[in-house]
């Protein structure tokens, strides 16, 4: 049997990707809150240590989605050390062992100022379309609270996104929230 080695991901200085990751066997990634606190801890770090720029990122219970820019490297030094680091925590905290995450991440290159924004919006809309919350700002494991409120967060950079509304968390909001169907009245 020949082994084919992985394609190597495309990469080019301040490449932008949609980055998603799974639990093995789409078992929960996070079981409590403390578990949710410690992944955007960790998340921080990494963002920092590797000069990446987390555009949104959302947290669900079984996966999660990062948007981020890569200007120096591509992103499997950054996902690597987030994704050990986490499966370390989870593994001793909850006494298991083997893989925590399903697979290699998938990283889906964003080069159209269009997948820019809906890549964004789909991200903050993962927890309305999965029925968790009737609106994103309902979530609390999502960037979408930095782009509506005056809530900041060190790490979560909202200024490339939000300068292509002239930097106004009103447009943005209606722009995402747009895509939001209305309730069926019984």
């Amino acid at each position: 049997m020949k082994i084919i080695p992985r394609t190597p991901r495309i990469w080019y200085p301040d490449a932008v990707y949609h980055v998603t990751t799974r639990g093995n066997r789409r078992e929960p990634l996070f079981y409590s809150h403390l578990d949710f606190h410690r992944y955007l801890k960790i998340l921080s770090h990494c963002v920092k240590k590797h000069t990446v720029e987390l555009f949104s990122y959302c947290l669900m219970t079984n996966h999660t989605h990062l948007q981020i820019l890569c200007s120096k490297s591509p992103p499997g030094e950054f996902m690597k050390e987030l994704n050990e680091t986490y499966a370390m925590y989870f593994n001793k905290k909850y006494e298991l062992t083997g893989h925590v995450f399903q697979g290699r991440y998938g990283a889906e290159l964003i080069e159209e100022r269009s997948y820019l924004l809906d890549t964004s919006r789909y991200i903050h809309l993962n927890p309305v379309a999965a029925d968790l919350v009737m609106f994103p700002l309902e979530y609390p494991w999502s960037s979408y609270r930095y782009y509506v409120t005056q809530s900041v967060c060190p790490f979560v950079e909202t200024s490339t996104i939000l300068g292509l509304f002239q930097e106004s968390k009103t447009q943005y909001r209606d722009y995402v929230e747009s895509k939001i169907s209305p309730a069926v009245e019984l």
